[in-house]
Parts: structure tokens; sequence; C-alpha cells
């Protein structure tokens, strides 16, 4: 398909879907209007029922949990095709060889850069542990954590250079983390059955209100989901970087001109 076709589809997509998202910005109730009374329901029985303060946490892991399996399965799926779609011209093999492209000079990183960097990494990590921890106690959880956590590794990349963060991020451990998180969410549902409760009820004991061991088995899908976000979104940034690099074997394996 050629660039002229692609803008046709733009094109034709943005005649859909423009009309569709000014009309439901036109509808979204004010700034500081009164709450929904979902939410405001849900505000009042939550915190006895489930004993956590985090109201978003316990509607994506428990009293909606079924909606984010699915939504789970979806971001699986979608970067499933993604790296799909950027592997196809390349094939599946990764180097780990700092490559660079012909006729483009490689430019030294600034120890500014570096030290920044090598501060800053540890210390966005640290915190992306920090958010996917106290999902049930404070605002986040293991989608916003996830994405922290994913960005962390990005910081490795602009410090250290592309080897440097192939020797510290490998791709079988990203496949391992997305798909393990899925799982173990899909375990976190079926669990329950084997002692006769529902799929996906909340069988472990709720802890108390306001702890960080409070939720019960949302602890443990808080978990699979970080694990499944901070896993795909990194390897969609290693396919990427992929994308502008050529592979030459004669580069320094160990990244001093990366």
């Amino acid at each position: 398909m050629n660039a002229r076709w692609r803008l046709v589809l733009l094109g034709l997509a943005c005649l859909v879907l423009v009309p569709c998202a000014v009309s439901a910005i036109r509808a979204m109730p004010d700034f500081g209007a009164d709450i929904a009374a979902y939410g405001a329901r849900i505000n009042a029985i939550a915190p006895a029922e489930r004993h956590v303060a985090n109201m978003v946490s316990a509607i994506n892991f428990d009293i909606r949990g079924l909606d984010t399996l699915g939504e789970e399965f979806m971001l699986l799926a979608a970067i499933t095709g993604t790296v799909v779609l950027l592997r196809g011209s390349r094939g599946e093999a990764i180097t780990d060889r700092a490559a660079r492209l012909p006729g483009r000079p490689v430019l030294p990183r600034a120890e500014v850069v570096v030290l920044a960097c090598r501060i800053a990494g540890p210390i966005t990590a640290l915190f992306g542990t920090y958010v996917v921890l106290h999902a049930t106690v404070t605002p986040g959880g293991g989608f916003q954590g996830g994405v922290i956590l994913a960005s962390a590794t990005l910081l490795i990349y602009l410090g250290e250079g592309y080897a440097g963060w192939r020797d510290s991020v490998r791709s079988r451990w990203l496949d391992a983390m997305e798909g393990g998180g899925a799982l173990l969410f899909v375990l976190c549902g079926l669990a329950p059955m084997l002692v006769g409760a529902a799929f996906m009820e909340n069988v472990l004991p709720l802890g108390t209100f306001r702890d960080l061991f409070s939720g019960g088995l949302m602890l443990v899908e808080n978990l699979g989901v970080a694990a499944a976000v901070t896993g795909g979104f990194t390897q969609l940034f290693l396919e990427f970087m992929e994308e502008t690099r050529e592979p030459d074997q004669s580069d320094d394996p160990k990244g001093e001109n990366a």
C-alpha cells in the first residue's frame, strides 16, 4: 500500500472517529460536577466490603475483574500484533550487538546525561514499584506502575547505549513477564473455583483497611497486570529500537561505539 492510499484510509477513519470523539467530549460532565450515581455507590460500599482505599483497584480487580481480564488479553494481542508487524521485514533474529546506520556518525554521550540516567533510572524503577505495591491504598496500580517501570528501562538506553541496554534487558525475560503476568491473572480467576467459589471471587483474607496488604486476591491480580504491562511495553520499546538500526556484525558487542 502506497502513501496515497494510507492518507485516504486515514482521512476516512478521521471522518468516522472525529465526530464520535467530539460528541463524547461534549457529553462529558462539567469539571467539579456532582459524582455519578454509580461512583457514589461504589465509594459507599467498597471500603467496608473490600477493605481498600483505592476504589479504582476495587473495580478493576474485583467488582468488574472480568472486564480487566478481557482488557489484559486485548493488550497482549495488541502488543503481539505490533511485534509481528515490526519483525516482518527482518525476521525473529535480534542481536545485542551495538550496530549503527551507514554514514551516520556515532556521537558520544555527555557525561552529565550518563550520570543523570544512572541516578534517575533506579529512582524511576523504585517509584514504579511503589505505585504497583500501593495499588489498594493510593491512586495507581499495576498498569500505571508497569508503564513507569518500562519507562525506567529507557533511561538505561539513554545512559548506557543500545548494547548496555540489551545487556540489562533480555527479550526472553520480557516475553516471560508479559505471558506470565497474563497467566497469573487467569489463575487468579480459576483458583477460587477449586474451593467451590465463583470465577474470580475474592477468596483470600481482605486484610485491614488502608493497609499495604489489604484487598485479598486483588493484590495478586495487580502484580500480574504489573508484570504483563512492564514486559509488554518494554518489548515494544525494544522492537521500535530495532527498527532504527541496521545490524552490522563488525560492531563492538560491548557497545563502546554505541
